[in-house]
């Protein structure tokens, strides 16, 4: 036996030693479950996990992971988490990025609702005015090229709105009638103002947003982002769409009438 150490012979006949403090070494040189080198070894796993599950999810799967993670660490370093979050939201919605439908969801797990619903309204908002910015220097080539047919009409629509632009653009964010990628980038062009554009963007994500939130409650009882818009949210939706553009129809009527 050598000093300080243990000897043992392994099944092949061979001696090895282990240092002291070692006794609790498992088979393989893995550490034995409850010894401070199986702690660290698990630590160093789950950390592992962790930097794989960081990344903008593109399922449900990916959402309930990156939640699973963000959760952890969201009370130790809850601003960091929060600014984390807000620049990625913003990062997808000023590119068209897809996934942000995921982040929403994610809102509703890892905050109260009223700071929820505030923070995706303005990322959103956010978001979809830097895009508008974006296409207003460099993209406007593209649409002149690509969407013209498209955008000419939906400039007529907008011209045809133009009293009640904020909401005409509630109306639409409520509804799915144009993709809203394409209104980010066609507004600058055909003279939507930024500042109506952003009002009503701001305003007009709040019912989806609502429902994608309130699903966010029981993220990991998703399987797909589908699930989170029943038929009576879509219901409430088609309620909100016409409440919205109830103005510029009831001004459009009485001014027919009196003309």
């Amino acid at each position: 036996m050598t000093k300080g150490r243990v000897v043992e012979r392994s099944q092949t006949g061979a001696l090895h030693t282990t240092p002291p403090g070692d006794k609790a070494a498992g088979p393989q040189g893995l550490s034995a479950p409850g010894s401070r080198g199986h702690l660290k070894e698990k630590a160093c796993a789950e950390a592992g996990e962790e930097r794989v599950n960081m990344k903008v999810p593109r399922d449900m799967d990916d959402a309930k992971a990156l939640g699973k993670v963000l959760s952890k660490y969201k009370d130790t370093f809850y601003v960091q988490v929060l600014v984390a979050y807000f620049a990625t939201y913003i990062f997808l919605q000023t590119f068209a990025i897809p996934g942000s439908i995921f982040l929403s969801i994610l809102s509703g797990f890892l905050y109260p609702f009223p700071l929820a619903l505030f923070l995706v309204c303005l990322c959103s908002g956010l978001g979809a005015s830097f895009c508008y910015m974006l296409s207003y220097l460099v993209g406007r080539p593209v649409v002149y090229k690509y969407l013209t047919e498209k955008a000419v009409k939906w400039s007529q629509q907008v011209e045809r709105h133009r009293e009640h632009l904020i909401n005409y653009i509630i109306f639409l964010r409520i509804t799915p009638f144009l993709p809203n990628w394409f209104i980010n980038i066609t507004s600058p062009v055909i003279n939507v103002p930024l500042k109506v554009f952003f009002i009503g963007t701001f305003l007009g994500v709040a019912p989806p947003s609502f429902v994608a939130i309130k699903a966010g409650t029981t993220l990991y009882q998703l399987t797909t982002a589908g699930e989170a818009v029943s038929w009576n949210s879509v219901f409430v939706l088609m309620i909100l769409a016409l409440l919205s553009i109830l103005p510029a129809i009831f001004q459009k009527k009485l001014k027919q009438k009196f003309e």
